[in-house]
């Protein structure tokens, strides 16, 4: 994401799960700000009195879809209870672990809402986020696999098959906030910017749609 150069690495920037930078912001790491990719883990972090929460926003949303190796000829229509066993052909789906990584979390529901997660459940490779997931599928180590449209836009090593239909899933929001601990005098700054104009184009470019 952009950011000031001014406003040193934190832990608010490094590639993990929304729920293991909340937890290590709980737990004393330095961070200026945080965006998640789940409004849970924010809420988790205002309930603590962790964020300045007159700096929380909400900035981007996503989507969901389904990609595979760049050179796979795979086919999926996704539609109620398709068969995505089929498609995985003995092969294991990549996706975030459903009960902490947010990209997981959605698949899962999109997946249940489609009437297909019982049945594919056994074959589902949990990551540790979803960049995880997306590289197993980038390596060819999974036949398929769920990831945001942002993260699949990201790597040439992957096609999108198909695109999850927004009603399967909640709406995918990425919520904005200073951390309480936040020292830096750029900090509210950089939110502001993140959320202008200029922010946007760059957002858009690499698959997000900004929320305000």
């Amino acid at each position: 994401m952009p950011r000031s150069s001014s406003i040193p690495p934190t832990a608010s920037a490094r590639s993990s799960s929304s729920s293991t930078l909340a937890r290590q912001i709980e737990q004393g790491a330095p961070a200026d700000l945080f965006i998640s990719a789940n409004p849970e883990w924010m809420d988790y972090l205002a309930e603590r009195g962790l964020i300045r929460a007159d700096s929380r926003a909400n900035l981007l949303g996503n989507g969901l879809v389904l990609v595979a190796p760049k050179d796979s000829g795979v086919g999926v229509e996704i539609a109620p209870g398709f068969d995505l066993l089929g498609a995985l052909a003995g092969g294991r789906l990549a996706m975030g672990d459903p009960d902490h990584v947010p990209a997981g979390t959605y698949g899962k529901a999109a997946l249940e809402s489609l009437g297909v997660w019982r049945a594919v459940a056994p074959a589902v490779v949990r990551a540790d986020n979803v960049r995880a997931a997306l590289a197993l599928v980038a390596r060819g180590e999974a036949p398929l696999g769920i990831v945001y449209r942002s993260d699949a836009m990201a790597d040439p090593n992957v096609r999108v098959v198909a695109v999850f239909p927004p009603d399967s899933h909640l709406p995918i929001i990425y919520p904005l906030a200073v951390t309480a601990e936040s020292k830096h005098p750029g900090a509210a700054e950089l939110a502001l910017f993140l959320r202008s104009e200029a922010a946007a184009l760059a957002f858009e470019r690499y698959g997000f749609t900004m929320l305000e």
